[in-house]
């Protein structure tokens, strides 16, 4: 396959969306007033914007490595059911960000899972534990869980397990696409029921995505965050998602920014090309004004399109048909 040469930034002059597949034409849009700086947030690593909403342990006897028996030591998944009229049998693992700091659990987390309900998509938000108290591999080993616990329980919550997709925000993306480029096929012969599960995503949704960790642009908090200051090049090298894509990494949506000042926009555009080069079906859109971190961006006119540019995308993949 040839390889696509990508822009390497768009004009202020429209917004573009590039879809990587099957050579479909690029589109343009007029570009709005530019982008608001998105509202400052609290987080922490402790998934606090859910309420008394029904909650899943990852592991309700004691997480492997765990290192207390704190919030902050105990991953959950906090659920989202789609409403019975509508659940189409797509269901998503949300993953907010936060630099492996922290998690911006409410506009990257609770608000994505309230918009994924009107699609009729259910969706678990993932409480992963995070840095400097956990490294690699305890996030990765936490959305890996996450996603074979939900394999086990997708009768019950009503979702075709065969129908499990991921979504990131920042760190949380990187997260995704760690999950979606490192996974197995669990073990048949494993005592827990879980871990006969495979951890693949069958789809990747990644907004303004931390990607490589040996680039120039790397976001450096996050590599500190999770893999300490003095890291091992070689795990830098495994965890550059866009060097472990292959045929079987899953289909990807991605937006980002082209001015995102905390993670460059190159993140995205070296994983999409890596995507593309795979053969995987792959769409991206990068919008030419925006800071990092606005999650779904609603009082954003421009940058609030990408939901439903999402959302388009999981249509035309089959995923909000009624299963």
């Amino acid at each position: 396959m040839t390889a696509m040469r990508l822009r390497p930034l768009m004009t202020a002059a429209i917004v573009s969306t590039m879809l990587l597949t099957s050579g479909r034409p690029a589109v343009t849009l007029p570009a709005a007033d530019p982008s608001p700086s998105p509202t400052p947030y609290r987080s922490n690593p402790v998934d606090t914007a859910h309420g008394d909403r029904e909650s899943l342990l990852l592991w309700p006897e004691g997480a492997p490595g765990a290192l207390g028996n704190g919030p902050e030591d105990r991953p959950k998944i906090t659920i989202y059911r789609a409403p019975a009229a509508t659940a189409n049998g797509t269901a998503v693992l949300v993953c907010p960000g936060g630099s492996y700091r922290t998690l911006a659990s409410a506009h990257e987390g609770k608000d994505v899972a309230e918009w994924l309900n009107t699609l009729g998509v259910s969706a678990f938000v993932l409480q992963y534990r995070v840095g400097p108290r956990y490294r690699h591999p305890v996030p990765l080993q936490d959305a890996q869980r996450a996603i074979r616990l939900l394999r086990v329980r997708a009768k019950d919550f009503g979702f075709d397990p065969g129908r499990l997709g991921i979504l990131g925000f920042s760190a949380g993306g990187h997260l995704s696409a760690t999950t979606g480029t490192h996974f197995d096929e669990g073990r048949a012969d494993a005592k827990d029921p879980i871990d006969r599960m495979g951890s693949r995503p069958d789809f990747m949704v990644l907004a303004y995505p931390v990607m490589s960790m040996t680039a120039p642009f790397s976001h450096r908090n996050s590599i500190e965050n999770l893999l300490g200051s003095s890291p091992d090049p070689a795990l830098l090298e495994d965890l550059s998602n866009e060097k472990r894509v292959t045929a079987r990494t899953p289909p990807a949506f991605l937006f980002h920014t082209a001015e995102d000042p905390g993670v460059p926009v190159e993140n995205s555009l070296v994983f999409a090309q890596a995507l593309h080069q795979a053969g995987v079906p792959v769409e991206l859109h990068v919008f030419p004004k925006g800071k990092h971190g606005v999650g779904l961006a609603p009082a954003d006119p421009v940058l609030s399109q990408w939901p439903g540019l999402c959302a388009s995308w999981l249509r035309a993949m089959g995923l909000l048909d009624r299963h």
